[in-house]
């Protein structure tokens, strides 16, 4: 079988809650709202791409626990494909708590690792890495998501790189990149420096033929060989921003799926990317294709961002 995306990085179960207020130290507060969801960077992208009509497969490793079932649970229900999946047994999958503020819409993550032993190259299919048009990484798992990227080069596969962690290894794994979508924090602490468009030339020259940098609510940016531009993000009323960058990620690999030109595809994902944070955690937001072309068609009746593209 042939999927439009497979994904090799971290998956984990995130319990998310809404505080009204952040607490003082040793201070108690009433969440406001509570619900357990999937999470991580490539899994919760790949869930997007299944709500937008991709077809995806996920690849990395799980414990036998509960959270490693619940996981492996909710990628079933999003139709994503685990037959790549590694069930370690006697280990913990990886989790994490998510606060979010009311008013702000701002979350505080904690998370721990759980005792997952790392991904063994050898523990990969190559064929199913193979069957993919892109492959998404997260530089989780780093020894198997280079393995995994050399497969796919030689093979002509686009290469989606969201550098969640920075390991030593993580400047070979964006060499092998051909679009790196980085968040502004990174961004920063990779390239030393505080202009985006600088940091976004210095990302350029190690090889990736579109870089991106999400902002936040002030939108992204891209450099491609035509150039830099910015993208505005949309102004709707923020619950949660867990799993924003997540879900962009999934939004742009959808965009360069249809042969979207990068303006329109930013566009996109930055609509994928707001309709999320209207809802608490990181995949119950995520919206349809036909529900992103609404929220953009009536943007475009309520002369929303200048130039927006319509996507009928």
């Amino acid at each position: 079988m042939r999927f439009n995306v497979v994904g090799l990085g971290c998956s984990a179960l995130d319990y998310l809650g809404v505080v009204p207020r952040w607490p003082r130290l040793d201070e108690k507060i009433e969440m406001l709202n509570f619900t357990r969801q999937g999470g991580g960077p490539v899994a919760t992208a790949l869930v997007t791409l299944s709500r937008l009509g991709s077809s995806t497969s996920y690849i990395g490793k799980v414990g036998d626990d509960e959270a490693g079932k619940f996981i492996l649970k909710e990628f079933e229900k999003e139709g994503v494909d685990t037959s790549g999946v590694v069930i370690e047994k006697g280990a913990s999958s990886l989790f994490a708590f998510c606060v979010a503020e009311k008013n702000t819409g701002k979350r505080t993550i904690f998370w721990r690792r759980g005792t997952c032993s790392e991904l063994d190259p050898k523990e990969l299919n190559k064929q199913l890495i193979l069957s993919a048009e892109f492959l998404h990484l997260d530089g989780h798992e780093i020894k198997a998501a280079i393995q995994a990227a050399k497969w796919a080069k030689r093979e002509k596969i686009k290469i989606v790189l969201d550098p969640d962690v920075n390991p030593p290894e993580m400047e070979e794994l964006i060499r092998l990149t051909d679009v790196l979508i980085v968040p502004s924090n990174f961004a920063r602490d990779f390239t030393k420096e505080e202009n985006y468009s600088k940091a976004a030339e210095k990302f350029f020259a190690f090889g990736p033929e579109v870089v991106v940098i999400t902002l936040g609510e002030k939108g992204c940016l891209c450099k491609s060989n035509k150039g830099v531009f910015t993208r505005p993000a949309f102004k709707v009323k923020v619950v949660d921003t867990t799993g924003a960058g997540d879900v962009f990620h999934g939004a742009f690999i959808y965009g360069l799926l249809r042969g979207w030109d990068l303006e329109k595809t930013a566009e996109f994902s930055n609509a994928v990317s707001a309709l999320k944070c209207m809802e608490l955690g990181g995949r119950a937001g995520i919206p349809t294709l036909k529900q992103v072309e609404e929220f953009l068609a009536s943007c475009v009746q309520n002369k929303g961002p200048s130039g927006l593209h319509r996507f009928k």
